[in-house]
């Protein structure tokens, strides 16, 4: 997995792909945005965090799995797989974010969802609550707030 210094190294990635496109102050906005994106002590330092973080720990679909026969053996590939649907719905007027998935429970149970992503949405709420939004999450069309 690809998962050790992930932050940093998409940090390090943002700057290559963007250095001569932006300007250096908006560049280190990026930078220190996708560098600290990931669980441990991570909060959203302002909106272009926010918006990261949320981009990052909304991410759960189907498509995110490589091999289907994987899911027996991992939980996060069988709850990706699992994932038939998944948008994130933002209603400016509302001041709403809102994660909307559709998951296959005979592939894994909505428990275990939660089992992997419940640290991930409670950072989604806080990211939220940076954008003075607020955060809902709806799976099989039941409203979870």
């Amino acid at each position: 997995m690809a998962r050790a210094n992930h932050g940093q190294v998409g940090a390090l990635l943002s700057y290559e792909a963007l250095k001569d496109r932006m300007a250096i102050a908006d560049l280190a906005l990026v930078m220190a945005a996708v560098g600290g994106h990931e669980e441990e002590g991570s909060e959203s330092s302002g909106p272009v965090s926010a918006a990261v973080i949320l981009a990052d720990k909304t991410d759960v679909h189907r498509s995110r799995v490589r091999k289907s026969a994987q899911i027996d053996f991992d939980i996060h590939d069988r709850v990706n797989y699992a994932s038939e649907q998944s948008f994130l719905r933002v209603d400016s007027a509302a001041r709403t974010i809102t994660l909307e998935l559709t998951i296959d429970t005979e592939i894994s149970h909505v428990m275990e969802y939660f089992e992997i992503f419940l640290q991930r949405m409670t950072m989604c709420r806080r990211a939220a609550n940076t954008l003075e939004c607020r955060f809902k999450l709806t799976i099989n069309g039941a409203s979870l707030l």
